[in-house]
């Protein structure tokens, strides 16, 4: 499972897509209306849906893009430092540094007693040979 800064990416780049999606369709397949006393003329490229048809695909678009960013902002309300406030945060820092301070160090020391065990170890097998 992708991170949340991942999902959210996602989710925004799908919402562009369904909007462009939304966009297109509507172009293409609205009933164009004359402006004024103008003969109704659609353009070459428009195949125009019933009004029931097109309003429904509407609707639909609609639902399909406020499910989007709600599932947005369901994302972003869940980003780890939401709720919390600048110091909060900045003590938090602070603590999970001096932790990783602690845990650099203990792994120093077991890398160094390591060596150690390792060095007797070798000065026990070289032992064992001469004997």
């Amino acid at each position: 499972m992708a991170d949340r800064l991942t999902q959210l990416q996602d989710c925004l780049d799908q919402l562009a897509t369904q909007f462009y999606a939304s966009i297109r369709y509507i172009s293409s397949h609205h009933d164009s209306s004359p402006v004024s006393n103008e003969p109704k003329a659609p353009p070459e490229d428009v195949t125009p849906d019933s009004p029931r048809t097109f309003a429904a695909a509407q609707r639909e678009l609609a639902r399909d893009l406020i499910i989007k960013e709600q599932q947005i902002e369901y994302l972003i309300s869940v980003l780890p430092g939401i709720g919390t406030s600048e110091k909060e945060q900045e003590d938090r820092l602070k603590v999970l540094e001096r932790e990783l301070k602690e845990a650099e160090e203990e792994r120093v020391k077991a890398a160094r007693e390591k060596e150690q065990v390792l060095e007797k170890l070798d000065r026990v097998i070289r032992g064992v040979r001469r004997v």
